[in-house]
């Protein structure tokens, strides 16, 4: 770790004994316990929240959707049509 930051954390007796016991059966001290337990949870929620879930019938109208021709709609065409004359003049798109 290139710093530090510190996170101060209470507890009630029955909770510090439960991290106490399950720190050593790691043979970590209850800080790293907590922080290695916490870093867990945080990873697992963050992934769990950047997934979707869809239905069978979704996903089905997903991948017919995903996999049917595409056909750019007027305003993409004349973008495209833009870019082929910027490109063409030698001027750099962005």
């Amino acid at each position: 770790m290139a710093t530090t930051a510190r996170f101060d954390l209470k507890l009630d007796a029955d909770d510090k004994d439960l991290l106490s016991r399950a720190a050593t059966l790691m043979g970590t001290t209850m800080a790293g316990f907590v922080r290695i337990a916490a870093k867990e949870k945080a990873q697992s929620l963050l992934m769990a929240d950047a997934q979707v879930t869809l239905s069978n019938r979704d996903f089905a109208e997903f991948q017919a959707a995903i996999a049917g021709a595409f056909a750019p709609n007027a305003a993409l065409q004349k973008a495209i049509k833009a870019a082929a004359k910027v490109k063409r003049a030698g001027r750099a798109v962005f």
